[in-house]
């Protein structure tokens, strides 16, 4: 993505992942942040030493502009900046950029091969648009949180914001297709981009069952004994995903219950006793004892780590899924690297994650701003 131009008026986790994704692929993406405030992720705990720990991880290879879409100078600013990019990228409520005078239709006008890309909870039409919102609430509408611990006999809240996340890789996506539209067409175009339409659009297996009368495909969701957590001796989990019935044989012959063979698919009460004895089982040796044990013998199974496990994983530290940086500030940083390798063009981390306001001058400057301008857009409050 060499040479493609992000504006990202986008704030918090969701939308900063989406422009994190591009940025490691080689756009330049410019944050555009409040004077003073700057991106709220900024300040949230936990911090390291002075800015929030998620914030250090998501904006890595950006650079950021303090700038004030309320004044009218501002404004001229970002259309003035609008010309020379290829993306823009937001997540205001519906409304409020056009408010300001920077929707799609007035922006288009300045830079017609603009794409437009606009992210929020529900979209920006329908009933619930104007509906505030968070990760919560838009898998509970796609019918994802009912779904969820549904075994345990009530919602259970899953252990990241699986709509906020996807959402930002949506929206990478996205962006992504509507470039290469544009290289056919010489056309921007606006994206509307809303979490609980990714979040449902994700909901495949309960709607395909559903769809089908009720007829089950299969249940991923913990009622059945070969997809499952199980508790091990020294208190730890082992995850068990033998959904087919040639891994989940090799698993019973591992444990020393080949008489659990033919019960992969058991129902009711029998299911019931498969799943008790299970358990039982699993209490016999401790978690890792357990995964080794079952390393050669073709088993869907995995230990249940602490994110400090995470870190010292052999495989994910084989696959370079950790990095660090040099920040000025917080010093050297740890970073997750981009999740896809290349062959030719690799994503790779340029530059740390920027200080408020840390490029405002320099791209004013580019903009034909001398220092007089820059000091009457500051004491205006524009930056």
């Amino acid at each position: 993505m060499e040479g493609i131009k992000i504006l990202d008026l986008s704030r918090l986790m969701p939308f900063e992942y989406c422009t994190l994704l591009l940025a490691d692929m080689g756009a330049e993406v410019l944050k555009i942040e409040e004077p003073g405030r700057g991106d709220y992720m900024r300040w949230l705990p936990p911090k390291m030493r002075e800015e929030n720990a998620a914030f250090l991880l998501l904006n890595r290879n950006k650079k950021s502009m303090t700038l004030n879409l309320k004044k009218k100078e501002g404004q001229d600013i970002l259309r003035k900046l609008v010309r020379d990019n290829d993306v823009l990228f937001e997540s205001y409520r519906p409304g409020v950029m056009s408010r300001m005078g920077l929707g799609y239709k007035e922006l288009k006008e300045v830079n017609p091969k603009l794409i437009y890309c606009s992210a929020t909870g529900y979209g920006q039409s329908g009933p619930y648009k104007d509906r505030p919102g968070h990760d919560i609430n838009y898998i509970s509408i796609a019918g994802i949180l009912g779904v969820t611990g549904r075994h345990t006999g009530a919602p259970v809240i899953p252990g990241i914001p699986i709509a906020d996340m996807s959402v930002g890789a949506f929206s990478a996506l996205a962006i992504l297709a509507a470039l290469i539209a544009r290289e056919k067409s010489g056309e921007g175009q606006f994206i509307d981009i809303s979490m609980t339409d990714v979040a449902l659009s994700q909901n495949v297996i309960n709607l395909a069952m559903h769809l089908a009368g009720g007829k089950e495909m299969m249940d991923l969701t913990g009622k059945e004994p070969y997809y499952n957590i199980y508790e091990t001796r020294d208190g730890k989990y082992v995850s068990l995903g033998n959904i087919e019935e040639r891994f989940w044989e090799n698993f019973c012959e591992g444990v020393g219950r080949p008489d659990l063979i033919e019960h992969h698919s058991s129902k009711g009460k029998e299911k019931e006793r498969v799943a008790k004895e299970l358990r039982e089982v699993m209490l016999g040796k401790t978690r890792d004892e357990w995964v080794n044990q079952m390393k050669d013998k073709d088993v869907c199974i995995a230990p249940v780590y602490s994110i400090e496990e995470v870190l010292g994983d052999p495989h994910l530290i084989h696959r370079e899924m950790f990095a660090e940086v040099d920040h000025p500030v917080e010093g050297r940083i740890k970073q997750i690297s981009f999740p896809i390798k290349f062959s030719n063009t690799p994503a790779e981390i340029r530059s740390p994650p920027p200080a408020l306001g840390e490029h405002t001058s320099e791209i004013l400057r580019k903009m034909g701003y001398d220092k007089k301008g820059l000091e009457r857009l500051e004491s205006d409050g524009v930056i």
